[in-house]
């Protein structure tokens, strides 16, 4: 089903007349995902697979239409992210590196299990977003991928 503008639009300001950080909305197959961010910036995430994002940003005092910013390789769970698979060993990616969607980006530890993050898209590694032994939320944005 199409997303209806008008709808997210006010969506968006029912967020911004709040408190909250983040609004999340699902009906059927439809959901929205919407989070403050710096200097009033509202993102709006378009649900893709779960290991990737598209992120769309519009800006709070903009009506104009939404830019993309990249894909996101986002944690599949709570946990802790590791770039290495062992202290000793260096990272599984590094900034610049091509990825296929079936390599192994890092790992994510839950619960004493390391559960191995597969990139889930094909492209260049723009961004490391989290650091190494950090705590990550389901749906932590870990690498920016073009």
């Amino acid at each position: 089903m199409p997303v209806d503008l008008k709808e997210v639009k006010e969506w968006i300001a029912l967020l911004e007349k709040s408190s909250l950080k983040k609004l999340q909305w699902k009906e059927g197959d439809r959901e929205l995902l919407l989070e403050k961010g710096v200097e009033g910036e509202v993102v709006f995430e378009k649900k893709k697979p779960p290991s990737q994002k598209e992120e769309v940003v519009i800006p709070a005092s903009s009506g104009k239409a939404p830019e993309v910013k990249g894909t996101f390789i986002t944690s599949p769970m709570v946990g802790t992210f590791y770039s290495t698979p062992a202290p000793d060993k260096p990272p599984f990616v590094k900034k610049g590196d091509r990825i296929n969607k079936d390599q192994i980006v890092c790992i994510v530890e839950a619960m004493k299990v390391m559960n191995e993050v597969k990139a889930g898209v094909n492209g260049t590694i723009v961004e490391i977003l989290c650091d190494h032994a950090q705590p990550v939320e389901f749906g932590t944005k870990l690498f920016r991928v073009e």
